[in-house]
């Protein structure tokens, strides 16, 4: 997770399989709970997600490219911004499916659930990124001791590990083939501990002390939308 002045964010990619879907759809629950989201925004925010995946792999790209999907929070009052990049061509359009058909309601949901959405393309020129903003309230508050995420730790707190609490020096965002999106949390004079990215985790504020230069797995990736699955 990467931390800046006016906001925070986490970023992965996904496999673009059906099965990456309620992946990362318990993810995002996890990681809007950790941001302290009311009830409602989280549950808007879940689905949106979870459609916005959905109809970037269904988009028609060469190969097995992956999906990124980024998760931005205001540290305050403002916009909770959703963004999913995928490298197929084509332009999202809302349309109104037919009574019998299974499928075409995607964005649909997500004009009805979003306070606004849109697309622009990816930087690479490759692809386009569709995103989606709900206007959330109230600041994102991490614990200083307590249990969050494994995406969302930060380089500095202490995670309990290995029969004790070790400071993390740098986050960095992987993938497991079958099992979705992992991170990989690296610590001075231990061996690097690979975790899927949903994991919680028992964290405590660091004590205050030198520190390295990190990157955290929301810019350690590379691709549309940063982040790994």
């Amino acid at each position: 997770m990467a931390e800046h002045s006016h906001f925070t964010d986490i970023a992965v990619h996904l496999f673009p399989r059906p099965a990456s879907v309620p992946k990362i759809r318990a993810l995002a629950r996890s990681v809007l709970a950790d941001w302290g989201l009311d009830q409602d925004s989280g549950d808007r925010a879940e689905v949106l997600v979870s459609e916005l995946v959905t109809n970037a792999i269904g988009a028609r790209a060469p190969g097995d490219e992956l999906v990124g999907v980024r998760l931005l929070r205001p540290v305050a009052d403002g916009p909770l911004r959703l963004e999913v990049s995928d490298p197929g061509a084509g332009v999202p359009r809302m349309r109104v499916p037919g009574g019998d058909e299974q499928c075409g309601r995607g964005l649909l949901l997500v004009e009805a659930l979003a306070d606004s959405w849109g697309w622009t393309p990816c930087a690479s020129g490759t692809g386009k990124t569709v995103w989606a903003e709900l206007w959330v309230t109230g600041e994102v508050l991490g614990p200083a001791c307590g249990e969050i995420t494994a995406v969302c730790v930060q380089p500095g707190q202490s995670v309990r590990t290995r029969g004790g609490w070790h400071t993390v020096r740098a986050v960095r965002a992987d993938r497991f083939a079958g099992e979705g999106p992992a991170v990989i949390l690296e610590f001075d004079g231990l061996p690097a501990l690979r975790l899927h990215a949903g994991q919680r985790l028992s964290v405590r504020s660091a004590p205050p002390g030198p520190a390295g230069r990190t990157e955290t797995g929301a810019r350690a990736a590379s691709g549309p939308g940063g982040g790994q699955d």
